[in-house]
């Protein structure tokens, strides 16, 4: 059976340590990689896409990569309980057209007993930047 350290029930400190687990995942930008963090059957609200299982996810995420470039994200604890986190995060790209963006927004995950991500429900927000206005680098 597939297992990714911390297994719930989680608390502050496994909490923060999936956190940043996850946050250096993202960052390497590695579509597979980082599914398989998620359960065969995840489920993702992403905005206004819903996003279901392994293969979606690394579809998703590589289609992600392609409009968003030098993609750099921050994640930051908010709650938690036995199996569930959530976290405040931002992070910042810049489009095919130059334009920088940073995004603001909250994610909500749950886990199962195998500490893999069933569920992930994110809201996201992006504001345009000027370059010199990054603060993720």
């Amino acid at each position: 059976m597939e297992q990714k350290h911390p297994l719930p029930p989680f608390n502050l400190e496994t909490a923060k340590q999936k956190i940043q687990l996850a946050e250096d995942a993202w960052n390497s930008q590695d579509p597979v990689k980082i599914s398989m963090a998620y359960s065969i059957d995840t489920e993702w609200r992403n905005r206004n896409q819903f996003v279901n299982g392994r293969k979606e996810v690394q579809a998703f995420l590589t289609g992600k990569w392609e409009k968003e470039l030098q993609y750099k994200l921050k994640k930051e604890y908010w709650a938690h309980t036995d199996n569930r986190i959530a976290v405040r995060f931002e992070y910042e790209y810049r489009n095919t057209a130059g334009q920088w963006f940073r995004a603001y927004g909250n994610e909500n995950w749950e886990f199962d007993e195998n500490g893999l991500m069933e569920k992930r429900y994110a809201s996201i927000n992006d504001l345009e930047i000027e370059e010199s206005d990054r603060k993720l680098k």
